[in-house]
């Protein structure tokens, strides 16, 4: 009699694993036959990750031993979580991204068993000054901004899980750099729907910039890609592999909402001064929420900023799995 072919049982564990990212990983990771723990610090986010198939693990992002616990027996580690605001305080961002990488970092490297933690990093961590950039490639360095604390964050926690790499036996760490992310369950576009209909909203430049974009799907696919077939110590740049344009991006976002942005537009540098102005108020006088317009913003979306995802092709064997336009008609199916 056949004996049947035995089912190699993989063990994943994921931060962040009730956000958008989070919350698709987790789902791709058990279709195809992994056991994932997910980290969670409130019970909501606890209950969210079990009904998607995962344990739940209790405890902060720098919880040192809740980040053990998670990862006893685990073979790779999915970092996920991060603080992502277009302002803030950069305390709270250094403590987030950073700090919260670093005990990620620590806990995998302390527990045996664990050989890679691979990491969301972001696009904008070779943002520098606000000026276009085409086809950025991986070997352009990191920035770190003051008025863009979201970014310079990230760039600082990439450069420590790099710097890991490789720091105890069978050990590596590697960066996943998507730019825009989008897919149905982006609480962006609800936000940026509220912009529009209070009559805030302007095209920054017109909104001819050129963007790349990355769904949701396709950047889970390049995390698990990466978790098998990238190398120890590198980043990796990942989109949709067809840049589009600010507007022709957020236009038909806007649409499944049934918001028209409108074609009222402003000068990149006007709306430049304006942030500038508008966050040495809000700063000096520790006002709350978000000013209406800031420079972290305008430096991701107000200059044409397109990636090679070349190396991701010939190294993970990556490729976009997921079109605009099924994204798009997935998100209209949600909206119904």
């Amino acid at each position: 009699m056949e004996q049947p072919i035995p089912t190699i049982s993989r063990t994943a564990f994921v931060t962040g694993g009730s956000g958008f990212v989070g919350v698709r990983l987790i789902g791709r990771l058990v279709a195809e036959g992994w056991s994932v723990r997910a980290l969670g610090r409130s019970e909501g986010a606890l209950r969210k990750v079990a009904a998607l198939g995962a344990e739940p693990v209790r405890g902060d992002l720098t919880d040192g031993q809740a980040l053990a616990v998670g990862m006893h027996g685990c073979e790779v580690v999915f970092h996920v979580a991060a603080h992502f605001k277009l302002w803030g305080r950069n305390k709270l961002f250094e403590r987030i991204n950073v700090g919260g990488t670093r005990a990620v970092v620590e806990a995998a490297r302390a527990t045996p068993g664990v050989r890679r933690v691979v990491m969301v990093s972001a696009a904008a961590v070779v943002m520098g000054k606000p000026e276009p950039m085409h086809s950025v490639r991986e070997e352009e360095p990191l920035r770190f901004k003051r008025y863009a604390p979201y970014s310079a964050s990230k760039a600082r926690a990439e450069r420590l899980l790099l710097d890991a790499n490789g720091s105890r036996a069978g050990f590596e760490t590697i960066a996943v750099r998507p730019p825009f992310i989008w897919g149905a369950g982006m609480t962006t576009l609800d936000e940026m729907a509220h912009t529009v209909t209070a009559g805030r909203f302007r095209w920054v430049g017109g909104g001819g910039q050129a963007m790349s974009t990355c769904h949701v799907d396709n950047l889970c696919h390049a995390l698990m890609l990466a978790a098998d077939r990238g190398r120890g110590g590198e980043a990796y740049f990942v989109s949709d592999g067809r840049d589009r344009t600010l507007k022709s991006v957020i236009a038909p976002l806007l649409a499944t909402r049934g918001v028209d942005p409108g074609e009222r537009a402003v000068p990149f540098g006007i709306a430049w001064a304006l942030a500038g102005g508008m966050g040495f108020f809000w700063r000096t006088f520790r006002l709350e929420g978000e000013p209406p317009i800031t420079r972290q913003m305008l430096r991701l979306i107000g200059k044409d900023f397109t990636v090679d995802i070349g190396k991701a092709q010939s190294e993970l064997g990556y490729g976009a799995r997921v079109s605009w336009e099924d994204g798009l008609a997935e998100i209209r199916r949600a909206c119904d």
